[in-house]
């Protein structure tokens, strides 16, 4: 049977509920983090915020998990970030450290935050940039390159804060870059498509029938998510039943 999702690029591994994709992709990091390491010595990852990831980070922090994971090998990045102090409840890094970061032994110095509670978030954005390259190995095409980026699926087709019709869709020069969404709060700063397309390997988590429309769209190449292509690295789709069927 044909899906419309057939189209829709990397590998797709779907199971049946949130909790079960948590699980698939607790398994798929840490395989990751392995390999990683054993190539060269450490692991980088770029997290996202939403509920979905608040899964993964308790499944994380928990005891099935957290003594499975040599966290000293981490250094934590984000993928995005609205415009609002750390320890405001929209903060993707303030669902990072209440969820996960703070509950398990990564070193502080080596979770790296974008300042978007900055005034000048231009400005943000570029020293975030500078960060990325200053820290990471850059990749054959120049981009700095990540191990793992974490993305989820916005019901508009946006990844990270990529939104349609935005200029950070075209920022070709930068890594990170000042992003605008379509809800508060409405400024962001957000990981650009060259670095996104960089890592060693990019998952992106859905969940919920209401993501399927935007999973078909991507599938189709029509929504800023289709543009997530790595090219020199590997592309899976976490997804529960209800959105792969819809």
């Amino acid at each position: 049977m044909v899906s419309d999702l057939d189209a829709l690029a990397g590998e797709r591994v779907v199971s049946e509920t949130a909790e079960e994709v948590a699980d698939a992709v607790a398994t798929w990091i840490a395989a990751q983090a392995r390999k990683a390491h054993a190539d060269h010595g450490s692991f980088s990852i770029a997290l996202s915020g939403g509920s979905t990831p608040r899964l993964l980070h308790g499944m994380l922090a928990g005891p099935a998990w957290q003594g499975r994971i040599d966290w000293a090998w981490w250094n934590v990045y984000f993928a995005d970030e609205r415009a609002c102090p750390p320890n405001d409840p929209a903060s993707n890094y303030h669902l990072a450290a209440t969820t996960l970061l703070r509950l398990v032994p990564i070193d502080p110095s080596r979770v790296h935050r974008m300042p978007a509670e900055r005034a000048d978030l231009d400005a943000a954005a570029n020293e975030y940039s500078d960060l990325l390259a200053g820290s990471l190995p850059a990749s054959e095409r120049g981009a700095p390159r990540l191990d793992v980026i974490l993305l989820g699926l916005g019901e508009n087709g946006h990844t990270a804060s990529l939104f349609p019709g935005t200029p950070a869709l075209e920022v070709t020069d930068r890594w990170a870059t000042r992003g605008r969404a379509d809800y508060e709060p409405f400024d962001r700063i957000t990981l650009t498509f060259p670095i996104i397309n960089a890592a060693a390997a990019v998952g992106f988590m859905v969940t919920g029938a209401a993501k399927h429309e935007a999973l078909t769209a991507t599938a189709k190449g029509e929504v800023p998510a289709s543009r997530v292509r790595p090219v020199d690295g590997t592309l899976a789709w976490f997804l529960d039943a209800a959105a792969a069927a819809g």
